[in-house]
């Protein structure tokens, strides 16, 4: 299959964003290779630290297999030489990249028979001609190509650039003068460009100006200047693009928003109350992996505790239908599915039964027998969710979290103030360092005045927060929190200064239906997305790139996407008594199975996409709202970011903005 195949959302089956990705992985390079008068059927693939995980985002080892590949190698390692074998090189454009492909494939002993190699992103000249020069390697290139496949496909409909370090080499104290800085926008922009060659989309490209841009009074800094620099970059690879890639549009076809983490300093750090949010908050998990406890009988008849891991990912139909529920909504959920599961199914009911009779029948055996294909593997998935949505709602009660989560909804949205703060603090000896630590920060995003100078510093000693953790604190003011209280109608008036008679820095939405408790709060870029959606983002602070005409943003008319079929505005989001009921079969649209599973067909009616980058990192609660925003506005829209962080990593990384010589793993929360 060619990009061409997929390269639209509007024609033939839909396919998800991942979908997409790994079809041009497996069909497009890997299926390619395959040649029918070949004497080699298996072949070597080989990749490098970067390419290994692009592929493993979104392919299995067995989707891998299937396609004739026997051996998956690292570059730099040593390898044993197949020479009756051919390989698939799968790599960056980098100059140490090709030294050692050509090592490789040069002189009389080749490690390989032929050599079909892929580049992750556009190669520069001075390489290609390296490679041509090397007289004893030409013959045996196969296929030299640039698939343009840089980013790494996290969900259905969200990716990163894995710049991890991100936060500290953009915006950080020392970063005027850094020269990691240009390094680390223009690998961003090389992977956000990445992402369109494999859609084949050319977006308008729009982005936050930069506050001087706004006021003549304000100073320009590097920081501020991110999204700008950012969006220069992506425009030119994408110019090229246009001349370089077969079936590129030559006009525009979607929209891209790039912002960044200053628009919205709160959703990182406030508790996010959906499974997957507390999951990757509570837990402690390595990535989507989850180690739990099991006890298993030994051979004499003992009882001993095994460890075992699992990966709470899209392939779990459980975790892919509960992950963006209301942790209440969660567990009702799962208690239900327990209790229909044990009615129906023909072995759960005589297990249960034995172990009141305490002896199983022949008849009973057989049944069992009968039903056991399927009640192994449904019951150990059914008992593992259980088992994590108690363990989650333990530490809830433990930690005290319904309390601190209304408090900091309630500073989020005008509701409490300093005086409910420290009588918090004062009154709450129990409350952990981390969760002070991140009800001061979620403080002094909305109220950076009252950290200047020495302001704050009475705060941080009642909540007895360690250095440490002041420095995270005190580093909020890199995301240009002291700024914003200056601007009275510009770039940052969706964040801090609306709605100054409650001092809340989000407004109230109303919603239809009911709502669980501690779910009013959401991520500005809902509001971003909604506005971007329906052409209302001003265009004097969310400019555009490569804009057309005066007229472009100036209704939704103006645009040719827009879509056609606006709806009410709706949101999840709403003012309502505390309650943890609700409705059991309603359908909150959140999950992305709720929303292809109501809209495979749909897609293909659907208005053209809108991406939006976030540089410094972005949310699970950003995530849900791109799912949910899908299926209200009618139109697919992809989250981009430099990477995805849970409060803990977050966390680290605004300690790291000020921190010399140290790595992620020095800094612990």
């Amino acid at each position: 299959m060619s990009m061409s195949d997929s390269d639209s959302s509007q024609s033939g089956d839909y396919k998800t964003f991942r979908q997409i990705t790994r079809d041009r992985l497996l069909y497009e390079m890997i299926r390619s290779t395959k040649v029918k008068d070949s004497k080699s059927t298996w072949k070597v693939l080989i990749m490098d630290k970067v390419t290994v995980k692009i592929m493993s985002y979104s392919c299995k080892m067995v989707d891998i297999t299937e396609e004739g590949v026997s051996l998956v190698e690292d570059l730099y390692k040593r390898r044993q030489p197949l020479p009756t074998m051919d390989a698939i090189y799968f790599i960056q454009p980098t100059k140490e990249n090709v030294v050692i492909f050509l090592s490789d494939m040069s002189g009389r002993s080749p490690l390989y028979r032929k050599a079909y190699v892929f580049f992750s992103s556009p190669v520069q000249r001075e390489l290609v001609g390296q490679i041509k020069k090397d007289t004893s390697v030409l013959p045996r290139i196969a296929a030299l190509s640039e698939m343009n496949l840089e980013y790494f496909a996290i969900d259905s409909q969200g990716f990163v650039t894995d710049h991890e370090r991100a936060l500290e080499e953009l915006f950080g104290e020392n970063v005027e003068g850094s020269h990691k800085y240009n390094a680390c926008l223009n690998t961003m922009a090389t992977r956000i460009a990445t992402t369109f060659a494999s859609l084949k989309e050319f977006p308008y490209v729009r982005y936050r100006a930069a506050k001087s841009s706004l006021d003549v009074s304000t100073v320009t800094t590097l920081r501020d200047l991110v999204p700008t620099k950012l969006a220069a970059a992506v425009w030119n690879y994408l110019a090229k693009y246009k001349s370089t890639i077969p079936g590129f549009p030559q006009r525009e076809t979607c929209e891209l928003l790039i912002v960044d983490r200053t628009i919205d300093q709160i959703a990182p750090i406030i508790h996010e109350w959906t499974y997957d949010a507390m999951c990757h908050d509570l837990l402690n998990m390595d990535g989507n992996k989850y180690i739990y406890e099991v006890k298993v009988e030994t051979k004499d008849g003992k009882q001993k505790t095994e460890k075992k891991e699992v990966l709470l990912e899209d392939h779990d139909p459980i975790w892919l239908e509960l992950r963006h529920a209301h942790i209440a909504d969660a567990s009702e959920r799962l208690h239900e599915k327990m209790t229909n599961f044990i009615m129906k199914n023909k072995a759960a009911q005589i297990h249960q039964s034995s172990r009141d009779r305490g002896e199983l029948s022949t008849r009973d055996l057989q049944k069992v027998v009968q039903a056991l294909p399927n009640y192994g593997e449904q019951m150990d998935k059914l008992s593992l969710h259980v088992e994590i949505a108690g363990k989650i709602n333990n530490m809830v009660k433990e930690l005290g979290l319904r309390d601190i989560g209304q408090l900091e909804q309630d500073l989020v949205f005008g509701d409490a103030g300093t005086k409910e703060l420290i009588n918090f603090l004062r009154t709450k000896q129990d409350v952990t360092p981390e969760n002070k630590l991140r009800l001061l920060m979620i403080y002094a995003a909305i109220h950076p005045e009252k950290f200047e100078g020495d302001k704050g510093s009475k705060l941080m000693q009642l909540a007895r927060l360690s250095s440490d953790d002041m420095n995270a604190v005190n580093n909020m003011r890199y995301l240009g929190g002291s700024d914003t209280k200056k601007t009275s109608g510009g770039a940052f008036s969706l964040k801090f200064d609306v709605y100054k008679k409650k001092h809340g820095v989000r407004k109230e939405r109303n919603d239809e239906g009911e709502t669980w408790q501690l779910s009013r709060f959401y991520p500005m870029i809902e509001e971003l997305i909604e506005k971007l959606s329906k052409g209302e983002l001003p265009k004097d602070e969310y400019p555009c790139t490569n804009d057309p005409s005066p007229t472009f943003h100036g209704s939704s008319e103006s645009l040719p996407l827009r879509t056609a079929h606006s709806q009410p505005a709706h949101s999840m989001r709403s003012r309502r008594p505390a309650t943890w009921a609700r409705p059991r079969n309603s359908d909150d649209g959140y999950s992305s199975d709720s929303v292809l599973r109501h809209a495979s067909s749909d897609f293909r009616r659907m208005g053209q996409r809108i991406f939006i980058f976030i540089v410094g990192g972005t949310t699970r609660s950003e995530l849900r709202a791109v799912h949910k925003l899908t299926s209200k506005l009618k139109r697919e829209i992809i989250l981009g970011s430099s990477s995805l962080d849970d409060p803990p990593q977050f966390i680290t990384k605004l300690k790291m903005m000020s921190a010399q010589e140290l790595s992620l793993d020095d800094l612990q929360i």
